[in-house]
């Protein structure tokens, strides 16, 4: 049986890469580290599917140095320690060092990660690290200071095109088919931007057509597609799905269902950071203000997570689910923020009311900025009429606190203020 599609068309060499003209392009930050001849530690941060394993490759393999890669998934301190050994082993004094490729390298924690330093900074290994989530949150900052920050993009509808385009034109066992594509739409949409993703959906696709002329038509795309998502539904994960269904179980109040989705992601794989990231956006969006305990626990347990790792994880994830799902719901700081962004999308920038700006030069002070500003301190209740809206929106209601849990108190005091 043949390798799957995209492993087959992974590009070999610059030239075959496709994407990513901000860096290989002709004025390309990574288009000039490579024409120095020279490759040093970085980490790529991008989507899934967009070439970030092919590239650290083709790196390795313009400088002429030894490639050798690690799953953050499979790997522990002594795969990275083992690694650093036969780096040490294969590294000469006229050639570049040896480079060690580290996917999803966010899934480290952090004693792993500090298992790479001493590597990294003396220079025995080229670090490349692949990573779908924001360094500067999950790399430590000691290494993430030895390290240049690369960001590749989502793939173009052009360039996605040219690689189906490249496939059935080169690839050994689909350029001797008769296949032709007469839409290209329904292949785009469900890759998503991800090169991978669009490989598998058209070797799927492929093979739902049994005739030996081979058309492929959107129809005939989501047709393929929907068979395998349901093959995919009954192994009991899909990503999308279940993370959707735990947050609106927490928005809903249901502890029971909220542990219960929590515990599909868990045993299928889920990263716990990534689960508990979306507690603290919980916390904030559903929870909000009717119990502000709500976003301290949150991010308490994002802490715990990003300590410990699993199996442990499971339980202050647990702990934080049950709890956010308990609580009082209000989602007013959420529809405050929007409401708040689209009047200023639709006002611009107005005037900063005087007696609200700074006075810090006589000039300004000639102008009246600062005039009629009353301090709350001075006057009963820390209180004051003043106006803080600019003129033209005045009167307006931007928060509209619920009558839920704590929020309750905020909105008797606002009432009371108001008066």
């Amino acid at each position: 049986m043949p390798p799957p599609l995209a492993e087959r068309m992974r590009p070999k060499t610059l030239t075959d890469y496709v994407g990513q003209a901000k860096l290989l392009g002709p004025d390309g930050s990574l288009k000039r580290v490579i024409k120095s001849g020279q490759v040093h530690s970085c980490i790529f941060w991008g989507p899934p599917g967009v070439g970030k394993t092919s590239l650290a490759k083709i790196l390795a393999q313009h400088v002429e140095a030894p490639f050798s890669s690690l799953s953050a998934i499979n790997s522990g301190v002594k795969d990275v320690r083992e690694a650093i050994s036969n780096a040490k082993r294969t590294r000469f004094f006229d050639k570049p060092s040896p480079v060690l490729f580290i996917d999803e390298i966010h899934r480290f924690s952090k004693s792993q990660q500090d298992s790479l330093l001493g590597a990294v900074e003396s220079g025995v290994i080229t670090l490349i690290g692949a990573t779908t989530e924001n360094p500067s949150f999950e790399v430590i900052p000691a290494l993430l200071s030895r390290c240049q920050v690369y960001v590749l993009e989502h793939l173009s509808k052009e360039e996605l095109t040219a690689l189906v385009d490249k496939a059935l034109s080169q690839d050994e066992y689909l350029s001797d088919q008769d296949i032709t594509i007469e839409e290209y739409q329904a292949l785009l949409l469900y890759s998503g931007g991800d090169a991978r993703k669009l490989y598998n959906n058209l070797e799927i696709t492929l093979q739902s057509i049994d005739t030996e002329s081979k058309v492929i038509t959107n129809e005939i795309v989501e047709k393929a597609i929907q068979q395998q998502v349901v093959r995919y539904d009954k192994q009991g994960e899909m990503h999308y799905d279940v993370i959707s269904a735990y947050i609106k179980s927490i928005r809903n109040s249901d502890p029971d269902a909220a542990v219960y989705y929590l515990a599909r992601m868990l045993t299928g794989g889920e990263d716990p950071k990534f689960i508990a990231r979306r507690l603290i956006i919980a916390a904030s969006e559903d929870v909000g203000l009717a119990n502000p305990n709500a976003l301290l626990i949150a991010n308490q347990v994002f802490d715990i997570v990003h300590k410990i790792g699993m199996p442990e994880a499971r339980i202050p994830l647990s702990q934080g689910t049950i709890y956010l799902a308990s609580s009082p719901k209000s989602n007013s700081a959420y529809a405050a923020i929007n409401k708040a962004m689209a009047v200023v999308k639709e006002t611009g920038n107005l005037p900063i009311p005087l007696q609200l700006r700074n006075a810090p030069t006589k000039l300004m002070k000639e102008l009246n900025y600062g005039a009629g500003y009353q301090y709350a301190h001075d006057h009963d209740n820390n209180n004051t009429a003043m106006d803080c809206l600019p003129e033209d929106l005045l009167g307006m209601s931007i928060y509209e606190p619920k009558a839920y849990g704590s929020e309750m108190i905020l909105k008797k005091y606002l009432e009371e203020r108001s008066k």
